[in-house]
């Protein structure tokens, strides 16, 4: 067990990933609820499903990249734990296996509907785990690699959705899709924001945005990701009547994150890198309580 332990906390960090992955999961059901106009707080079991399904997705997501990745990893990051031997990709393939079943009997719980999302989610995640077949060609285009990556992030959300409103017995509600186009621009918000690295950061074999772009194009993006995040999320909000407290709180966060960014380029040190990482981490945190748990709580 030690060494899996030692695995999580090197690449599937729970302590990290697991309070993003409960907002993002929690806020999915919350809007869908409110969308539907509930009258009460959605069953448990739909927020449990939504977060154990989804946590569950992103693991897959890393277990995949250990394959995609394992020339490379071995060429330049000997360092990690599959190449140095801690792990062996044949048992990250049974956990895989694993968790696929276990992600399949939660979707039954609620619902066979929600079986089919779930199946999207796995079609999509195995196209990407094969890099669409176009490896080369996406590698050479960095733009069209990183959103055709992040397209995964709506189609898990879009199951959590589900998770409500399969559960209620009834249809998708309308005006779903400004949550799911906040939920794709946050996680090119996340992708770039733990790709801005400092000259003494960068390793070889790893192709940053702040190599492949330059910092101050990299710092641009991200910033303006967060402004498209922003612009969703409050087209999103007003849907359910709490554009304004959105808009004040994720605003307040992309000022912060501009001068976050401001003080990396005039100083491109690892600890004002760290700050853009862990801002994005902030500003994921920000979105999806006040896209969905505040508003939910505030209201039912």
């Amino acid at each position: 067990m030690k060494r899996w332990w030692i695995y999580q906390r090197e690449r599937f960090p729970l302590a990290a990933h697991g309070p993003l992955i409960l907002a993002f999961s929690a806020s999915a059901v919350s809007y869908s609820a409110l969308l539907r106009g509930a009258a009460s707080v959605p069953a448990l079991r739909s927020f449990a499903v939504a977060f154990i399904v989804s946590l569950g997705s992103f693991l897959l997501l890393r277990i995949a990249d250990e394959f995609k990745d394992q020339e490379e990893d071995s060429r330049y990051r000997p360092y990690r734990p599959v190449p140095r031997g801690l792990v062996k990709l044949r048992e990250l393939a049974w956990i895989g296996v694993g968790v696929a079943v276990g992600q399949l009997a939660l979707a039954l719980l609620i619902g066979t509907t929600l079986v089919s999302l779930l199946a999207v989610t796995w079609v999509y995640f195995a196209l990407m785990s094969r890099e669409f077949f176009v490896r080369d060609w996406l590698k050479a285009r960095p733009v069209v690699y990183l959103f055709s990556h992040m397209a995964i992030m709506p189609l898990v959300d879009w199951f959590a959705t589900g998770c409500d409103w399969v559960h209620a017995g009834g249809t998708m509600p309308p005006g779903l899709f400004w949550f799911l186009a906040a939920s794709f621009c946050n996680g090119i918000v996340i992708e770039l924001g733990r790709k801005i690295r400092s000259p003494g950061e960068e390793e070889a074999g790893v192709e940053t945005y702040s190599v492949l772009w330059g910092p101050r194009i990299a710092v641009f993006a991200w910033l303006a990701a967060m402004g498209a995040t922003l612009l969703c999320a409050g087209i999103a909000g007003a849907r359910i009547g709490f554009a304004t407290p959105l808009v004040a709180a994720l605003g307040t966060c992309l000022v912060v994150a501009a001068l976050c960014g401001g003080a990396f380029l005039r100083s491109p040190e690892p600890k004002t890198s760290k700050r853009i990482e862990a801002l994005s981490g902030i500003w994921t945190l920000a979105l999806y309580l006040v896209l969905g748990v505040i508003p939910l709580w505030i209201k039912l």
